[in-house]
């Protein structure tokens, strides 16, 4: 059953946004938007100079599903105004987070809003133009947060980025040189071999390589340890998008002739991770300054698995395990993993980061990503979840007390 939005309005002439996490919150509760979004088209219509409520519409549009008409919206956003206030705490705040972030969907920057709604932390957005100049000077702010995702889009950003961020001097946290590491295919030769960990090579491969494989070439002359069955997935997708399990040459074959407009793929081997019930087990775990948080275990008869399709909502037994993983994570499975962790903070020192993982039947933390814009949130139904409010509100009084920490240093 579906709800009005009619509790989801903007202000005219508001500086502020209605929010990627109020807007995401709607859609996840089945919310109609639609209404919402005509009464903003209307307001365009009437003042199409303001800059804030174009933004507003591109989040609309991307809690609907339709990236490219959330994108057009969100360069028009940009074309007038690039930064942005977001609606995070009541009143004036305590201090003021500045987040760097670029073009793109909720995954291409680290999703902010859902670690300091509700505090005394203020957050700003400045969005930089990959191929545009830097600019010379920020608007105030307390701690500057480089928020971009690593991305090919983003590579030459970050990597200036990296020169120009010193000489802003401001308290620093994720140092974008940190981020540029995070590529599928480097995470994978950086990870390659730690003890405790598990991550097959990730090769970063052509529409006509792949043709050549699925014409009969030899794996290996792309992937040293390439086998069948493989996992192909095009550069740049997040969510399991065109993301596939790849049986034999065939089966390649049949797969880019589905997907004739794209050019590059990343491809890796497939390895099985049941556990021994036959179930596939996904944990999302961020790190903050090297502590791991665990934010959801999903569980799922299907290898490719995501918190919305694995009937977390349907089956009560498997809410059951979450909650206690959850309540047992620091005894039980950072305790496990706790030298796995330690290598994964020293090889990515970025003072926030994510990942997505499982564990190998032996016993080895396997590692499917890592990233700083995956969204950990607290928006599942409390009756349902009520184990999971007290957890995720540790994750964000840590991210929370790192920003005041980063704050504090700049005044020490």
């Amino acid at each position: 059953m579906t709800t009005s939005s009619s509790d989801l309005d903007f202000v005219p002439g508001s500086p502020f946004l209605l929010g990627q996490q109020a807007l995401l919150h709607a859609g996840f509760q089945g919310q109609d938007l639609n209404p919402l979004g005509n009464r903003i088209v209307a307001h365009l219509g009437e003042h199409p100079e303001d800059a804030v409520r174009y933004m507003d519409l591109s989040f609309l549009m991307q809690v609907r599903g339709d990236e490219v008409m959330a994108d057009k919206l969100q360069m028009a956003a940009l074309s007038l105004q690039r930064h942005y206030r977001v609606p995070t705490t009541e009143g004036e705040p305590a201090l003021r987070l500045l987040a760097l972030m670029a073009p793109g969907n909720f995954m291409a920057n680290t999703p902010l809003e859902f670690l300091v709604s509700g505090s005394e932390i203020g957050l700003e957005t400045l969005y930089l133009m990959p191929g545009e100049p830097l600019p010379q000077s920020l608007p105030p702010h307390d701690v500057l947060f480089v928020a971009i995702g690593e991305s090919a889009a983003t590579q030459d950003l970050l990597a200036e980025l990296g020169s120009a961020v010193d000489g802003w001097n401001s308290p620093l946290l994720n140092h974008p040189l940190h981020s540029l590491c995070l590529a599928r295919d480097t995470v994978s030769l950086i990870l390659n071999g730690e003890a405790g960990i598990s991550m097959p090579l990730t090769a970063r491969i052509s529409r006509g390589d792949l043709q050549s494989i699925a014409a009969g070439a030899d794996i290996t002359g792309w992937l040293a340890d390439g086998q069948w069955p493989l996992i192909v997935r095009p550069v740049d997708s997040h969510a399991g998008k065109e993301l596939q399990q790849i049986a034999d040459s065939a089966a390649l074959g049949q797969y880019l002739a589905a997907h004739e407009e794209i050019g590059e793929f990343y491809l890796s081997s497939f390895i099985d991770y049941r556990s021994a019930d036959g179930l596939f087990r996904k944990y999302r775990i961020v790190f903050i300054e090297g502590q791991p948080f665990l934010c959801h275990m999903a569980i799922s008869s299907n290898w490719m698995v995501h918190y919305l399709n694995a009937d977390m909502t349907e089956r009560q037994e498997r809410r059951d395990e979450e909650a206690r993983v959850m309540h047992d994570f620091d005894q039980d499975f950072a305790a496990r993993h706790k030298d796995a962790f330690a290598r994964l903070h020293e090889a990515f020192p970025l003072d926030y980061f994510g990942i997505d993982c499982g564990e190998t039947p032996d016993g080895q933390l396997l590692i499917f990503e890592v990233d700083t814009g995956m969204i950990v949130h607290a928006m599942d139904p409390v009756d349902m979840f009520p184990y999971k409010q007290g957890v995720m509100q540790r994750v964000f009084d840590a991210f929370q007390a790192m920003v005041r920490k980063s704050a504090g240093r700049a005044h020490a």
